[in-house]
């Protein structure tokens, strides 16, 4: 994954908890880096580490660090670092998910060594819709959860995410129904 992953979790924990809790939790992680560079790929284990630390450190599940994060890098990060990719995306959540397959082909401009997941719409209703999910990466369906949760508050949009379909009950991709 890219820096821009793992810096934007440090910002979370740095932002929420201090400079000193993201101290314990890089030491906990076991990694030995001291500052990530947004536009360089990293090993996906390093984020992982990271990610378990933070569950371990905060006394939180990791499906709960997932989520958070997903809900930081949607109303936080990408809001700061790709705004103008945000409002391009439509003018409420059911256009900016509708579009979300074409997201990752303006990212890969920026970030050309980038290993995207693949999003589908399907089942598209006046007040739903369902996400497919497609990614090599296994165990970041909390992380999506909270992308669209982080999507629903950014268009101020009550929403419910119910998980139809998952890789841990042996389909090959994860299914969100959103309904407003």
């Amino acid at each position: 994954m890219y820096g821009i992953i793992n810096k934007a979790i440090e910002d979370l924990v740095k932002v929420n908890f201090g400079e000193d809790k993201w101290e314990v939790i890089l030491e906990k992680s076991g990694i030995e880096i001291d500052y990530f560079i947004s536009n360089e790929p990293y090993d996906d284990e390093i984020t992982y580490k990271i990610a378990i630390a933070v569950s371990e450190v905060m006394n939180i599940t990791l499906d709960q660090v997932l989520f958070s994060f997903g809900e930081w890098w949607i109303l936080k990060t990408t809001k700061e670092k790709y705004g103008g990719i945000l409002e391009a995306g439509g003018n409420n959540l059911k256009e900016f998910l509708t579009n979300l397959p074409q997201l990752h082909n303006h990212i890969m401009l920026m970030y050309p060594k980038l290993t995207p997941p693949e999003f589908k719409t399907s089942n598209i209703e006046l007040n739903s819709i369902q996400i497919h999910y497609f990614s090599k990466r296994v165990g970041l369906q909390e992380f999506v959860r909270g992308l669209l949760s982080g999507l629903s508050k950014m268009y101020v949009c009550d929403t419910t995410i119910e998980l139809l379909s998952s890789r841990n009950s042996g389909d090959n991709h994860e299914i969100f129904k959103v309904s407003w």
